[in-house]
């Protein structure tokens, strides 16, 4: 609704130095040598745009994808100020000094966009007028936020912090913050190298632009904020069933003999495997040289039937990625296309020796990139899925003006933080209009917000095979998760295993041990992937099956097959509702300060508790439990109650694991890959204590049907006095669905058995989709 807002003639000339007029949703305004706009896009989510007066700011958006609603707005002045309400919202502007508060409907102050705090200073731009654009907050003293991005520095709470944000290998950056204990966020939309900073005068952003154009988002509690993000720069698709299985790699598989005989050998061990990858240097040299990298074609002495190639793979019931780069070499053939267009930007990226990345920012450049990689390795190999590494991207034997390269969007400093989003928004439209039957995986060494929309996984880059890597990568992985991106891995193991070579390699037992303790991590992450360099990563590189190394590992693996129902039911909450794999504990637990505060914890989906741990020796582990609910250990159904420490038993193969009560966990069977069995007989363990509540999802497990309907949910609800577990009516239907099966419904005992060791109590019940309640 638009209501209009005539004011007096007195209130007019009473505006001084600032002008504006208030239609609808929208109160424009002139002040302090600026112009500023404050639409509601919806009740919940406020964009306010500032721009210097005069400089028309840019349309459009690369991170934002939501249409504005028709949203009813009543709008008041009184003396210098002006007040937008919305259902959920108060804004108030300050004409005068053009600051901004931030209210929800009960009063409480929220965020303040800070009095005289807005400003542009003119710059010299690679050949053009710019600014440099300084947007401060004032936040209350004591209010922690999370966020900005994948940060490998330790740190949880960004109060007190400064980054320069630019995204390189290892550090990924986005200029948005929540704040849980308040409910909302706020996303500052730029995507140049830029400054964060917060100190007791203000909390800023400062970066390139010739405006200043945030979003404020309230969702009222974490989760909402979380749904709000997504909201406006879009949802995360589904990824396929066997995106959750295991995944292996290693820098790098130097044949296509090499990668199928390294699948067949988990075959022939019988681990469980989805996935092999293909890292670089499957392509030809030129003359001894890196002049033909990344050219889009395979070397024809170590790859000579790249087609038998992926044929051998699919026969094991494997699926395999192959790493593409956003650089080419200078003899490649699409260098040359790329450079006729003049879609190479003017700086050398890795590994040197002439390459340039194209721009990504390009329609047609992003044309171009993937009619050769469809031509040269899609349509040849049949890969499913694709690893897009250096997807910042270096930026190599750094020259002055390097930055001040021209891309489409703008210099390249200006836009560089958004590379990856581009680059993976082309590989997904362009899959999706090839073969919209496959879904779109890739794997990727950067991000940025509203990548979730393109099937992407972020990984944390060429980190370090040290345990203080390996304790930082955990609260690095919850503030990514915080700016609203649901999936990211890092190498299992680190990267870099050069530093144990001469400590033994592979029979060092520290190194061993961070790897088996960075496999346990790997495996409550939304991608369990094992890759490096140094040293070979493959199970029996460590051992034979009998021995403790290959034993913990090869538990880990099982355990995450065993998941895969819950695993998959979860990712369907991250696309339906805009939820998160890896939670912070603030999320579900933010009235809890402790809890809020905790970054080496988190849920996983929203009944696993998991602290992993993070040193040598280490057999035993302090865990917090939140407060407010009951908790029982995964591995031995001891009870807790939440709001306290507790010291816990961990073994060399088990990670320290709770589950919260009135969880109901479906337990899939035990398989060697994704697909081998269906879910026609399943356990479903009740971890008694408090009601509860799962929906089991299911659909083809490949393929966009879902988007259309083709898909299926049970709901099972936990009556916890009564002792009754409710199977709903099943929702919806795919070909293909199962029409009948068993559940076998199993309350957990204290004391009783548990963990990943296989139940033989419960009851069983036949369903055929219509309600049935068990009483236990």
């Amino acid at each position: 609704m638009k209501e209009t807002i005539i004011m007096p003639l007195a209130v007019v000339m009473a505006m001084s130095a600032a002008w504006s007029t208030a239609t609808g949703a929208d109160l424009r305004m002139s002040t302090q040598g600026m112009d500023c706009e404050v639409t509601f896009l919806s009740p919940r989510i406020v964009r306010v745009v500032k721009s210097p007066i005069g400089v028309k700011p840019g349309e459009g958006s690369l991170a934002v994808v939501k249409v504005p609603e028709s949203v009813d707005v009543t709008t008041v002045s009184d003396g210098q100020s002006t007040t937008l309400t919305s259902a959920d919202l108060r804004v108030k502007v300050n004409r005068e000094t053009g600051g901004i508060d931030f209210y929800d409907n009960a009063g409480r102050h929220l965020l303040k966009d800070k009095d005289y705090g807005t400003s542009f200073t003119p710059k010299w731009d690679g050949g053009r007028d710019n600014h440099i654009v300084r947007q401060p907050f004032l936040l209350e003293p004591d209010e922690p936020i999370f966020g900005i991005g994948q940060v490998s520095d330790g740190k949880w709470d960004r109060r007190g912090t400064a980054y320069t944000m630019e995204n390189v290998n290892m550090f990924t950056y986005t200029p948005l913050f929540v704040s849980p204990t308040k409910g909302y966020g706020l996303y500052w939309d730029n995507y140049s190298i830029s400054d964060f900073k917060d100190n007791p005068q203000d909390l800023s952003f400062e970066g390139w632009g010739g405006k200043s154009d945030y979003y404020f988002i309230y969702g009222g509690t974490p989760a909402g904020v979380t749904a709000g993000i997504r909201e406006l720069t879009g949802d995360a698709p589904m990824l396929p069933l066997w995106a959750y299985g295991f995944f292996q790699s290693r820098e790098r598989y130097s044949s296509q003999d090499e990668l199928a005989a390294t699948f067949r050998k988990f075959r022939d061990l019988k681990v469980p495997i989805d996935v092999i990858i293909q890292d670089w240097r499957y392509w030809p040299q030129h003359n001894g040289t890196d002049s033909l990298w990344n050219c889009h074609a395979f070397d024809p002495e170590r790859y000579p039937d790249a087609v038998r190639m992926g044929r051998d793979i699919h026969a094991m019931n494997g699926k395999f990625l192959i790493v593409t780069w956003p650089g080419f070499g200078p003899k490649s053939e699409p260098y040359r296309r790329l450079d006729e267009k003049g879609h190479l930007i003017n700086f050398h990226t890795f590994p040197g020796c002439g390459s340039r990345p194209y721009d990504s920012f390009s329609a047609e450049a992003r044309d171009i990139f993937w009619d050769s990689l469809d031509k040269g390795v899609y349509s040849v190999a049949g890969n499913d899925g694709w690893w897009l590494d250096s997807t910042e991207p270096d930026v190599w034997e750094k020259k002055p003006g390097d930055y001040d390269s021209p891309t489409e969007a703008g210099t390249f400093k200006t836009v560089k933080n958004a590379y990856s989003l581009m680059q993976n928004r082309g590989v997904y439209e362009h899959q999706r209009a090839k073969n919209d039957g496959k879904r779109v995986l890739t794997l990727t060494r950067s991000g940025f917000v509203g990548q979730q929309r393109y099937g992407a996984n972020t990984w944390s880059g060429d980190v370090d095979s040290r345990w203080n890597v390996l304790h930082d990568q955990i609260p690095a992985a919850l503030n990514y998760a915080s700016i609203g991106i649901p999936y990211w891995n890092s190498d299992i193991g680190g990267f870099y295993a050069n530093m144990w070579l001469d400590k033994g390699g592979n029979d060092c037992p520290e190194w061993r041990e961070l790897y088996t303790r960075w496999m346990q991590f790997g495996a409550f992450c939304p991608m369990m992937r094992s890759h490096g360099t140094g040293l070979p990563r493959e199970i029996w590189q460590f051992g034979d099956r009998g021995t403790p190394v290959f034993d913990a590992q090869e538990r880990m693996i099982k355990l995450r097959y065993r998941l895969l129902p819950y695993n998959y039911s979860t990712a369907w909450e991250v696309t339906s509702e805009g939820a998160l794999f890896m939670r912070p504990l603030y999320v579900d637990f933010s009235a809890d300060r402790r809890a809020v505060n905790t970054g080496q914890q988190y849920m996983y989906g929203r009944n696993f508790l998991v602290a992993p741990v993070t040193e040598y020796e280490a057999r035993e582990w302090n865990v917090y439990l939140p407060e407010g609910t009951d908790w029982w250990n995964f591995w031995t159904n001891s009870r807790h109650r939440g709001g306290a420490d507790v010291m816990t038993d961990a073994p060399f193969d088990r990670i320290p694991l709770y589950v919260r009560a009135g969880s109901i966990l479906p337990w899939g069977p035990d398989v060697q890959y994704s697909s081998e069995k269906s879910w026609k007989e399943l356990e479903i363990r009740v971890y008694p204590g408090a009601d509860g509540e799962f929906t089991l999802y299911e659909d083809a497990g490949d393929g966009y049907g879902y988007e259309t309907g083709e898909r299926s949910t049970i709901k099972m609800t936990w009556d916890d006095g009564a002792r009754k577990l409710t199977l709903a009516d099943r929702e919806g239907s795919y070909p293909g669905m199962l029409k009948g099966r068993k559940f076998r419904v199993v309350l957990m005992q204290e004391g009783g058995r548990g963990g990943d060791a296989p139940t033989c109590t419960g009851k069983t019940v036949n369903y055929s989709g219509k309600a049935v309640t068990v009483k236990i």
